[in-house]
């Protein structure tokens, strides 16, 4: 068992070299039809192709915006057969032009984050059960990792990542249910432990009753870091059955946690409607759309700006909604006048 922390100091300090120099973005491609989506830019912007086997990965230096969208109708089908002129991409309300447009099951960086406070010892059978399942109906080149949780929070895989399940389920199965929950300190220490992930699309499965009672890290800060960090929350919350008022708070917040980010969150009656859940969670998360921009503001301050999805498809479709993250900090460059 290995205690998850946050980032390292010489771990952040090449996080903020990173930042001042060029972004480097990896969008999972095959070589078929790249050059009709992903249109010529002018330069300074340059890609560079790096093939690895049947794989095509595509290194933009420029500071591509990547928007993973998923898209249901009113009954919450989700809508995979789109082209891309059916979606226009916002961003502080002015169009973007889309320069690259995919849809296909790309592998991804994944951590399991699962609440093991002692209000959730009864439930811990089926909601190992349930995020096992997740794992199994994901894509098996995905890389996942396992963080428990109380007031404490551990990284209980020997390595950083594994994709063999019956080492998975050893690692779910290593902490007892016990003590108070320091919810938002694990989501924090498992967004600074994603970004050893090689996948560019990056997500957390939170599993929990939801009510943060013994966390530093406020809730604000949290929301922002996960922003930063582009990756996707889904959050599974059973109710917390003494939380009164913090229960209700805690929904509010979890909802807009896992809405800036891109994800969802879910609010079950009861621990055996998790399984299924978890199930859809990963269906969805396999259907999901790329679309990425050169966003038409260059500068580089650091200021957060908002993006909208729109879809219109074919009229025989209805009302579709496309679900992504709500927004974005830009790169921050050296001398920058941005207080943000």
């Amino acid at each position: 068992m290995r205690r998850c922390s946050r980032a390292s100091t010489s771990h952040r300090h090449l996080l903020s070299c990173c930042l001042l120099g060029s972004i480097l973005v990896a969008v999972a491609l095959n070589p078929s039809g790249l050059g009709a989506q992903a249109p010529a830019k002018p330069a300074p912007q340059k890609t560079k192709a790096e093939p690895r086997g049947s794989d095509f990965r595509m290194k933009v230096e420029v500071d591509l915006v990547v928007l993973h969208t998923t898209v249901v109708d009113r009954r919450g089908r989700l809508i995979n057969d789109l082209v891309k002129e059916h979606f226009r991409v916002y961003e502080d309300g002015i169009p973007q032009e889309i320069a690259v447009f995919r849809q296909e099951d790309v592998p991804i960086t994944v951590g399991l984050v699962i609440d093991n406070s002692a209000s959730m010892q009864e439930n811990k059978p089926k909601m190992t059960a349930a995020a096992l399942t997740f794992v199994e109906t994901s894509n098996p080149l995905d890389e996942v990792f396992v963080v428990n949780f109380n007031e404490d929070y551990y990284l209980d895989l020997q390595r950083d990542f594994s994709s063999d399940i019956a080492e998975l389920k050893e690692a779910l199965e290593k902490t007892d249910a016990r003590g108070i929950t320091a919810l938002w300190e694990a989501l924090w220490a498992s967004l600074d432990h994603i970004k050893r992930g090689t996948r560019q699309k990056k997500v957390l499965l939170n599993i929990t009753d939801g009510v943060d009672n013994a966390s530093r890290t406020r809730y604000e800060d949290l929301l922002k870091y996960a922003q930063q960090s582009e990756t996707a929350i889904y959050i599974v919350a059973l109710k917390y059955v003494e939380g009164g008022r913090d229960w209700k708070r805690a929904r509010r917040q979890l909802r807009k946690l896992a809405d800036a980010t891109g994800g969802v969150v879910n609010f079950p009656e009861s621990i055996e409607q998790v399984e299924a859940i978890c199930k859809k969670i990963a269906h969805d998360i396999r259907n999901q759309y790329i679309l990425a921009y050169y966003p038409s503001n260059r500068l580089q301050d650091g200021s957060f700006r908002s993006v909208r999805v729109e879809v219109n498809g074919p009229k025989d479709y209805g009302q579709l909604t496309a679900r992504t993250r709500t927004g974005y900090y830009a790169p921050k460059s050296e001398g920058s006048g941005s207080n943000q």
